[in-house]
């Protein structure tokens, strides 16, 4: 296992705007079934290694591989058929607002034009019960949904074409703490019931340390520390010692070390 290929692979990565430098030689690998979370300060490039990774912008220089394919010198239709092998869960949804819930879900597979509509209706219906959205409830406009609601929406489309890479970006922001744990608790099940790899954008230290299975942390244009958490916390670096070594930080990590003590103690493995 440890020889397969990367699902994602990161090499050389530089990326300048003008003569500010975001990214500086940057490089670091996603493997298979992994939950690999990028923390950073605010202009640390978190946000735009994302959205090169999806394709939507090119680095200055280096190379961006994603199922092994530079994703930047395959061609439209290469380039479009590995987009259907992941899904993306942006920070506030973004669902389309003239849309009824099950018509958001069901968009990625009308996009394909090969799917029956009856094979879609099933399909959407499913993956809204999967994210625990009622039938009573997949008509309703995205105006008339709660926030979470909204969000467990936007996995589901997300999740609409049964990709093998999910990205997150922000995936709690805006949630009160009971349902940002809950919505913590459904990415945990559906990663493994349907063995997804996913790349996740955080600056919640909650669902950081709850998901991760790695941790990589971009300070000074590069990615200064990539592991567990006790192994990040472990490297020397103003970023990490303000971030996970502060009051909150250090409560955030005797809380994981004491669930997963408390898991030992009943015999559950965590996976990570």
């Amino acid at each position: 296992m440890k020889d397969m290929q990367p699902v994602i692979r990161i090499d050389g990565l530089t990326t300048r705007f003008g003569d500010f430098v975001v990214h500086d030689n940057l490089s670091m690998e996603v493997r298979a079934g992994e939950i690999v979370s990028l923390v950073g300060g605010s202009g640390s490039g978190k946000t735009t290694l994302l959205r090169q990774v999806l394709g939507l912008e090119k680095p200055s220089a280096g190379t961006v591989r994603v199922f092994g394919m530079d994703i930047n010198r395959v061609d439209a239709a290469t380039l479009r058929h590995l987009r259907h092998r992941w899904g993306m869960l942006f920070q506030h949804g973004a669902l389309f607002s003239a849309l009824t819930a099950f018509d958001n879900v069901a968009q990625p597979m009308r996009e394909l034009r090969t799917l029956p509509e009856d094979l879609i209706r099933d399909a959407a219906l499913l993956k809204l019960r999967m994210v625990d959205i009622a039938p009573a409830h997949a008509m309703r406009m995205p105006a008339d949904l709660s926030g979470g609601m909204v969000k467990r929406v936007a996995l589901a489309r997300a999740l609409a074409l049964e990709p093998e890479l999910l990205f997150l970006d922000e995936p709690t922001a805006g949630l009160d703490p009971a349902l940002s744990e809950s919505f913590v608790d459904l990415i945990a099940m559906l990663h493994r019931e349907m063995n997804l790899t996913v790349v996740m954008v955080t600056h919640d230290l909650d669902t950081l340390l709850a998901l991760s299975s790695r941790i990589a942390v971009l300070a000074d244009k590069r990615l200064v520390a990539c592991g567990t958490a006790e192994e990040v916390v472990r490297v020397k670096h103003p970023f990490i010692e303000e971030y996970f070594l502060g009051q909150r930080g250090r409560r955030a990590l005797q809380g994981m070390r004491e669930l997963r003590d408390r898991n030992k103690g009943k015999g559950v493995h965590d996976g990570k």
